[in-house]
C-alpha cells in the first residue's frame, strides 16, 4: 500500500482543495491529511474561519481522505512520515522553488502539485469582504 501525506489549513473548503486531494490520492492508495490546528495557525499569524474540529469533520467526509491528523508545528513532518509509513509527501507548487522541504527527500518522495487556477481561500475571503485590502 502506497501512503500519501499532505498538509494544510483547508479553511473555507472549495473545489481547489477537492482537486488537490483527488490528485494527491491518485498518487497512492491511502491519503493522510495533516490539518493545521488553530494554535499552529495562530503561531503563523493566521486565523481560520472554521475551527479545527469543523475543518476536520469536513475533510473526513471527503471520499479521497482516509485519515486526518493534527499539524501542530513545522517540525513534525519527519515523525509523521515515519509514524504513518508515508511514501509520498505532497505540497503545493508554490513551495517548489524553495528548499524548505528538501530534507524530506531523505525519508520519502516529495511531490509538488499545482494549485487550481482562479480559486483560493484568500480570494474567497476577499470576495466575501472577510479580509480588508491593505492600501
Amino acid at each position: 500500500m502506497k501512503r500519501v501525506l499532505t498538509y494544510g489549513t483547508f479553511d473555507l473548503l472549495h473545489y481547489g482543495h477537492i482537486n488537490l486531494l483527488k490528485r494527491a490520492k491518485a498518487l497512492g492508495d491511502y491519503l493522510i491529511v495533516a490539518l493545521s490546528t488553530d494554535e499552529f495557525n495562530a503561531g503563523k499569524g493566521k486565523t481560520a474561519f472554521h475551527d479545527y474540529e469543523t475543518r476536520k469533520m469536513m475533510l473526513e467526509a471527503i471520499r479521497y481522505v482516509d485519515l486526518v491528523i493534527p499539524e501542530k508545528n513545522w517540525e513534525q513532518k519527519i515523525s509523521d512520515v515515519k509514524d504513518y509509513h508515508v511514501d509520498i509527501v505532497v505540497m503545493g507548487s508554490d513551495w517548489a522553488g524553495s528548499d524548505r522541504f528538501d530534507y524530506l527527500k531523505d525519508y520519502c518522495e516529495l511531490v509538488f502539485l499545482d494549485r487550481t487556477p482562479g480559486i483560493s481561500t484568500t480570494k474567497i475571503k476577499h470576495d466575501l469582504g472577510l479580509v480588508k485590502d491593505e492600501t
